[in-house]
């Protein structure tokens, strides 16, 4: 495989950028597939709480452009590219993508996750006309607007809270009878005069002819709003491993403490592997344990899987 990359990097969210940034620094020859969702979801985060250094927080749209250049700077190659599918190739691995294949000796799943939909009447057909995944993409659209968050988790907390600096008012469902995201969300949540939570909710059909103009309830009853964003979960990108490996129980990736499944020369990282506890900073320290895993198994050809 002597034109082989030493890695290549399917995945170009906060993970997978991360990984091809140590590796580039670790002198390996490394390219980074990104596929079009470039940064991942994290990208849309308004405000991502919690990443050293920056106390007040950090945009997604600033984060991931940051580290793509460094990643760059060390010597990563980046394409905007999907990896379609993973095959053993001798010693190493062949990833095929949209348009062709590449050789690496050594790969690290970082593909993340996509949200998950509702799949109610009105939601597809007005994707882009009020549906919507991205509060700060669209909240400005919708400034003295009614406006519908669907779910309860971190996500839907925080898009809540970026819609009520725009809309006229946010209403958000929660199908459980309570709140499931951090007590940091909560708690703003709770105490914005803008917000009001209603439980044990759930969405039937989204209203609207050609614009969202609200949703219909189990049990009949409708709000009004100029816009409904679902949050209700991920699922992950797993499609790539799905047919080599066991996945666990929530669809991930299992791993070793060095991010390495059961294929020898292949690493999983961030929020498509099991365990990942969903946090930006968490999922960049999986890219360059992988990334490290990486290196070790080229240098010294051991490869220890997971128990």
């Amino acid at each position: 495989m002597a034109d082989a990359f030493d890695i290549v990097v399917a995945g170009g969210g906060i993970a997978g950028l991360t990984a091809g940034l140590t590796a580039a620094r670790l002198g390996r020859r490394t390219l980074v597939l990104t596929g079009d969702l470039f940064g991942g979801q994290i990208l849309s985060i308004e405000k991502i709480d919690g990443w050293p250094g920056h106390p007040e927080g950090i945009a997604g749209y600033e984060l991931c452009p940051a580290t793509q250049e460094a990643a760059v700077a060390a010597g990563a190659e980046v394409a905007m590219i999907e990896a379609t599918e993973l095959e053993p190739d001798g010693a190493g691995w062949r990833v095929h993508t949209e348009t062709g294949e590449e050789a690496a000796r050594a790969v690290i799943l970082a593909t993340g996750t996509s949200l998950k939909t509702l799949g109610v009447p009105g939601e597809a057909r007005l994707f882009g006309r009020g549906v919507s995944q991205c509060a700060s993409c669209d909240a400005p659209l919708l400034r003295g607007k009614p406006v519908v968050v669907v779910g309860g988790g971190d996500s839907a907390l925080q898009e809540a809270l970026t819609l009520a600096d725009h809309a006229s008012s946010v209403t958000l469902l929660v199908r459980e009878d309570a709140l499931i995201g951090q007590a940091v969300y909560r708690e703003a949540a709770e105490a914005n005069a803008r917000i009001d939570i209603r439980f044990n909710s759930t969405v039937e059909e989204i209203l609207g002819a050609d614009r969202v103009t609200g949703v219909r309830l189990t049990g009949g009853a409708e709000i009004e709003a100029a816009g409904v964003f679902v949050f209700i979960g991920l699922q992950p990108n797993a499609a790539l491993l799905a047919d080599r490996v066991t996945l666990d129980g929530t669809g991930r990736v299992p791993v070793d403490h060095c991010m390495r499944t059961k294929l020898r020369g292949v690493c999983a990282a961030g929020t498509v592997r099991s365990g990942a506890p969903g946090r930006a900073a968490a999922s960049a320290g999986d890219g360059a344990m992988a990334a490290v895993a990486a290196d070790r198994y080229l240098a010294d050809g051991i490869w220890r899987e997971p128990e």
